[in-house]
């Protein structure tokens, strides 16, 4: 660690920071943190002046420190913005200067940003948001986060909580090349992430579908573009906002996201076959909806095309392949790992408490073609997921 900016927006998520500034600190890393205004009516300056060792700077007029934003912006090896809310990030893509924290960030130019998005689920999911986040994306901003979880008004099911601050850290970590994995391994790298359900018809308003999420193959995509890869996530229907930023393809049936797959396979250096497509749809799909009032209803199904086993691939490329058991896991995955030429498996019970599907935890093992095989606790899916590239790494 060297020469760190933290930025403090004002959110309910800047008692996190404190931590973050703190861990930084341990690691050696000299701290200068920028408070808004806002953000010290959570936060007063005298807490993280204790645990950085140095002055805190809240504004753009304090004496002796005309240029501070100038020095800001060039000097630090990073700037973090933690809380990132979505006040911050829409006025950092305005290029608004209005105080020291925005002026410094416009100053910054092409330089390392990290910025941990935090704010209400619903803020984060709105267009505007999403068009910000691109736009700081395409200007070379990195994002970790934000996470599923608990906000201040209660418990929500969607992105929008700030990440932890030992996830911050170790995203400024890689992003430094001062982790075990860093950025430079990653750069350049295409990777496909799947995720979620797909759903076949009986009738235009009756499907069969899974309860897959998508979680885990969306902490998977975050996770590989944060690490600096070119990603996409193709993703069949789910709740989840995309990770902003990143290419996403959007597919209904198995047979969809099998034709999207084909299209981009041969340009990839990695698939993580991440999602949960239907393994049945009905032989024959009903033009109307058949009324209850007509009585039992018997459906002759067919198989779904096998995706992993069909798909035309370079050989060149690492392939990631998931198994859902509820039982004999282990001898199940590794035969899916044969008879589908995977490079790695990984296998979750379904049955497991806090683990498979509609959670946001997960247990998995983690197995190689060449005989590994990484045991992992129960953790959140997107400590799951830096798990499991740590592990594909390898083999890029």
């Amino acid at each position: 660690m060297r020469h760190v900016v933290l930025g403090v927006a004002g959110g309910i998520a800047c008692y996190k920071s404190c931590t973050l500034a703190r861990r930084l600190t341990e690691a050696g890393a000299t701290v200068d943190v920028v408070l808004t205004a806002a953000a010290a009516e959570f936060v007063r300056p005298v807490t993280f002046e204790a645990l950085t060792g140095r002055p805190v700077l809240t504004s753009l007029w304090e004496r002796g420190r005309a240029l501070a934003h100038i020095a800001l912006a060039k000097d630090p090896d990073l700037v973090i913005v933690a809380p990132a809310t979505a006040n911050i990030l829409a006025r950092a893509a305005m290029g608004m200067a209005d105080d020291l924290l925005t002026a410094l960030l416009l100053a910054r130019g092409d330089r390392l940003v990290l910025a941990a998005p935090a704010m209400n689920d619903a803020m984060y999911a709105h267009p505007a948001t999403t068009a910000n986040i691109q736009v700081l994306t395409q200007r070379g901003w990195h994002f970790v986060g934000p996470d599923i979880g608990a906000l201040a008004e209660g418990p929500s099911e969607r992105p929008g909580r700030m990440s932890e601050p030992e996830a911050i850290f170790a995203a400024a970590e890689r992003l430094l090349g001062g982790g075990h994995h860093t950025k430079s391994k990653w750069s350049g790298k295409r990777v496909i992430v799947t995720a979620g359900p797909t759903r076949e018809h009986l009738d235009p308003v009756r499907v069969i579908t899974n309860p897959s999420s998508g979680r885990m193959g969306y902490a998977l995509a975050e996770a590989a573009r944060e690490r600096g890869a070119d990603v996409v996530l193709v993703t069949g229907p789910t709740e989840l906002a995309p990770p902003a930023g990143l290419a996403t393809t959007r597919v209904e049936t198995t047979e969809d996201m099998q034709r999207a797959l084909q299209g981009l396979v041969p340009n990839a250096d990695a698939l993580i076959m991440s999602a949960a497509p239907a393994d049945y749809r009905p032989k024959r799909q009903a033009e109307k909806k058949r009324p209850r009032a007509d009585g039992p209803l018997t459906v002759e199904l067919e198989a779904t095309p096998d995706i992993l086993g069909t798909l035309k691939r370079p050989t060149r490329i690492v392939v990631v392949g998931f198994a859902l058991e509820t039982g004999n896991g282990l001898a199940q995955a590794r035969a899916k790992m044969q008879n589908k030429a995977l490079d790695y498996v990984i296998l979750n019970d379904a049955l497991e408490p806090g683990a498979g599907f509609e959670v946001t935890t997960n247990r998995v093992t983690i197995l190689g073609r060449n005989g590994t095989q990484v045991d992992l606790p129960l953790l959140p899916k997107r400590d799951v997921a830096e798990r499991i590239l740590d592990v594909v790494e390898e083999a890029l």
